[in-house]
């Protein structure tokens, strides 16, 4: 389902409309969103990315121009999750405060990578398959591993050029 509150900019490709849940996002020229994907309210995802199927965005995440996530890339929202409040009432919005988290242009998130609240992954930073990213990830830095540790360089700024040492 895309919600009448979407803002979809030009070009954008949703695969199997019927087969997502996007709303109060926006989604800027070009993107493409695969099948089984989730896109809650207040995020921005900037031109020509690629989110692929069954990935989950929640609310408070911002993706910039260029960003590449796999299949089941999860992102969360809040350090301390809880069902229900210091009384024992299930949580709402008034309980918690979402924890923005930022991935800069042109970086690359690995399938079934976990991304914890408030980190900022850097500009055309490439993140392993399966990683858990607990802490900011630089520019240019290959990161794999639970927790998610560097273990490379981008080594040209570009795309294809990534060196496996650190």
């Amino acid at each position: 389902m895309i919600a009448s509150d979407v803002t979809l900019h030009e070009g954008v490709v949703v695969h199997h409309p019927d087969l997502v849940n996007l709303y109060g996002c926006t989604l800027g020229a070009g993107t493409r969103i695969g099948t089984f994907v989730e896109i809650q309210k207040n995020v921005a995802v900037g031109r020509n990315c690629k989110i692929s199927s069954h990935s989950f965005i929640c609310e408070g995440v911002t993706l910039e121009d260029g960003v590449f996530l796999g299949h089941g890339v999860m992102f969360t929202n809040d350090i301390y999750p809880r069902a229900v409040n210091p009384v024992g009432g299930l949580q709402s919005e008034v309980d918690w405060k979402v924890v923005p988290t930022l991935v800069k242009c042109r970086a690359s998130i690995g399938s079934n990578a976990t991304i914890l609240a408030g980190v900022t992954i850097g500009e055309a930073a490439q993140v392993g398959a399966g990683a858990v990213v607990t802490k900011d990830v630089p520019s240019y830095a290959i990161v794999a591993g639970v927790p998610a540790r560097i273990i490379g360089r981008v080594t040209d700024g570009a795309f294809g050029v990534i060196s496996a040492g650190a």
